[in-house]
């Protein structure tokens, strides 16, 4: 099993930026891919950005060249850098980790979710 914690969600204006932290504990050993999707009032939930045990990532155009997806894996822990603001950004940001299906970890997939947090944009 592994739980995801998600910090440094709050309020900010727009232009502005925020740092979200997800710590990840439990079986870490057993995560490969973690990511961020958001989920604003009323609307699907949807992929942010990704970033893979190597460090590859990958971005939704709606964010590419104001977020920034980095993990340590020393510390298990993974941020997402949001620049540049912008009241539509405004979500509760979900912080996952994709399970490794692998002798060790057991042969099948599975998605952990964190708690959320909630990032308000004020225009």
């Amino acid at each position: 099993q592994v739980q995801l914690v998600e910090s440094g969600g709050g309020l900010v204006q727009a232009g502005g930026s925020l740092r979200l932290s997800c710590a990840a504990s439990g079986d870490t050993i057993c995560i490969s891919a973690m990511g961020w999707y958001r989920q604003a009032p009323g609307q699907e939930r949807e992929l942010v950005a990704t970033i893979t045990r190597g460090g590859r990532t990958y971005y939704a155009d709606s964010v590419k060249g104001r977020f920034t997806n980095s993990r340590d894996n020393a510390k298990n822990t993974a941020y997402l850098q949001m620049n540049s603001l912008k009241p539509e950004d405004t979500a509760v940001y979900y912080c996952t980790a994709e399970k490794l299906a692998n002798s060790l970890c057991g042969f099948y997939e599975y998605t952990y979710w964190g708690q959320g947090t909630q990032v308000t944009v004020s225009s």
